[in-house]
């Protein structure tokens, strides 16, 4: 693997009830972002459901092929599954049109899914694209990757204690997480989602991050473009 700390991204995350949330979400931002992430909520693993949980209809539809997902040609997706048993339906997300999947430590089935992901590389040789992602909390410690070891290709540090909601005050136990991590796996990708403000970023690069996933920070700013090149240029 390659050195991945050369370059810092800023991934905005999308939290959405709807398709054409996720749609108006993006709209600002389609020219400049190259990846988002669309926070996705089943109800049980996390409290509330966002969509397609709430919005099954037109999720069907991209799963199909009958309309895609929101600036598909501009923007690359990855969807943070905080859902039980995600082995039974992340076939349908790849379906979608998933670039990368984040699947949560804690979760049901978790270790399954990750297994596909893998099979699914083995089988299609070379024509399989879509990374995996495993999510742990800030209070676990590095040790809590051990069960998924070889299935993941980049780890998400959850930068707040209750996941499935944007605006949730940082957990400074995250960012002794990506120290930790950090000294454990030099070129892991890491990436921080969940807390991040403006007033963190650099504390965060500076651990060990290498993408940090900002939602609020972004759009509950009065101009979401301004906000994330504030964000990118704090991490340059």
């Amino acid at each position: 693997m390659a050195d991945s700390r050369t370059q810092v991204e800023i991934i905005p995350a999308v939290l959405p009830q709807s398709f054409k949330e996720l749609q108006e979400r993006l709209e600002p931002l389609k020219d400049v972002i190259k990846q988002a992430q669309v926070d996705v909520v089943d109800g049980h693993y996390a409290k509330g459901k966002t969509w397609p949980y709430r919005d099954r209809a037109s999720f069907d539809k991209i799963v199909q092929a009958e309309k895609g997902l929101p600036f598909w040609d501009k923007i690359d997706f990855q969807f943070d599954l905080m859902i039980n048993n995600p082995h039974l339906v992340l076939k349908e997300y790849i379906a979608a049109g998933a670039s990368q999947l984040i699947f949560h430590a804690a979760a049901a089935g978790a270790e399954k899914a990750l297994q596909m992901i893998v099979d699914m590389r083995t089988d299609e040789i070379g024509n399989f694209s879509v990374r995996a992602g495993i999510a742990v909390s800030p209070q676990d410690q590095p040790d809590a990757l051990l069960p998924f070891e070889s299935q993941f290709d980049f780890v998400q540090v959850m930068g707040i204690g209750r996941i499935g909601r944007q605006g949730e005050p940082f957990d400074r136990n995250a960012l002794y997480l990506v120290e930790r991590l950090r000294a454990r796996y030099p070129l892991l990708p890491i990436q921080v989602d969940g807390g991040v403000t403006k007033e963190n970023a650099r504390e965060l690069v500076a651990a060990g991050a290498n993408r940090l996933v900002a939602g609020s920070a972004i759009f509950k700013a009065d101009d979401p473009v301004v906000a994330y090149n504030e964000l990118v240029a704090l991490v340059l």
